[in-house]
C-alpha cells in the first residue's frame, strides 16, 4: 500500500533551535498512529512542520507521493489535511455552530461521505444542545468537540490530533476517544499526539515513540512491550535506573 503522508529525513525548528532531527515516519489510508514521547519530544512541531506551519524542504514531507513539505497550511488543507490543534484555539465570542461552519468554507473534497454539520452533532450530541452557545461557556470537553468537530467540516483524509484529552477528565476522554473508530471508518486517517501510552496503544495501528527530535522506536501498538516503550520513551539508560 502506498503511503496517504510520509516524512523524509525530516528537520524542523524554531529561528536557530532546532526541534527534530531527521524524521522517518508514514501513515497509510484510513490508518491510526500514535505519537508518544514526554514534554519537548518534538511531537507537536512534528504535527506543525507536516500542517505546513514550519519551514521544511519539499521533498522532507509527501503526500501520495508528492513533495509538499513547506506549502502553505491553506494548501494542506486543501489537500486534505486538518489539525486538531493543542489547547484548541477556537474563535471565542462565536456560537458553536459559527464555529463549526468555519471550516466549510476552505473544506477539502470529501474522502467519502461528508462530514456535515448533523454528522458532527450525532458524533457529539451535547454540540446540537449547545449549538447557540458561545463557545467561551462550554466546559473543556465540549470546548475539545468544537475543535475536533470544525476539523471535520474541513473533509480531512489526514486527521492530526494534538493532545485531545489533555487536562479533561477520564469520563470525557472516553466520550471522545470513543469517537475516534467513526471518524476513521469514513476513510480518514488519524495522527494522535498522546501522553497517555496506554490509551495511544489501545487506538491505534502503528505507534511512533519520539525522543529529543527523534524517532526512537516504531512498530505496530499491539506488539510493542511495555518495556521498550519505556526505554524508547525516557532513553535506554534512564529506563533502567
Amino acid at each position: 500500500m502506498s503511503a496517504l503522508l510520509s516524512t523524509h529525513g525530516l528537520i524542523a525548528g524554531y529561528g536557530d533551535m532546532r526541534a527534530l532531527h531527521g524524521i522517518d515516519l508514514r501513515v497509510d489510508p484510513g490508518e491510526t498512529v500514535a505519537l508518544i514521547g514526554a514534554n519537548g519530544a518534538g511531537k507537536s512541531t512534528l504535527l506543525r512542520a507536516i500542517m505546513g506551519l514550519l519551514p521544511v524542504a519539499p521533498d522532507m514531507i509527501r503526500l501520495d507521493g508528492k513533495p509538499v513539505g513547506g506549502s502553505a497550511p491553506h494548501r494542506m488543507v486543501r489537500e486534505g489535511l486538518a489539525i486538531v490543534p493543542e489547547g484548541r484555539r477556537l474563535f471565542t465570542g462565536m456560537s458553536v455552530e459559527e464555529n463549526l461552519r468555519v471550516a466549510s468554507e476552505h473544506a477539502a473534497d470529501p474522502v467519502a461521505e461528508p462530514w456535515t454539520l448533523e454528522r458532527v452533532y450525532a458524533l457529539f450530541p451535547i454540540l446540537k444542545e449547545k449549538a447557540r452557545i458561545s463557545v467561551e461557556n462550554l466546559s473543556g470537553g465540549q470546548q475539545q468537540m468544537v475543535s475536533i468537530g470544525r476539523a471535520l467540516l474541513a473533509q480531512p483524509r489526514l486527521l492530526l490530533c494534538d493532545e485531545i484529552s489533555l487536562g479533561l477528565a477520564p469520563k470525557v476522554v472516553r466520550e471522545i476517544y470513543a469517537a475516534l473508530p467513526e471518524i476513521s471508518a469514513n476513510g480518514t486517517a488519524l495522527v494522535l499526539v498522546e501522553q497517555d501510552v496506554g490509551l495511544a496503544q489501545r487506538a491505534s495501528q502503528r505507534l511512533y515513540c519520539l525522543l529529543e527530535g527523534r524517532v526512537t522506536l516504531h512498530g505496530q501498538s499491539g506488539e510493542i512491550a511495555r518495556d521498550a516503550i519505556s526505554a524508547a520513551y525516557f532513553g535506554a539508560s534512564h529506563a533502567l535506573d
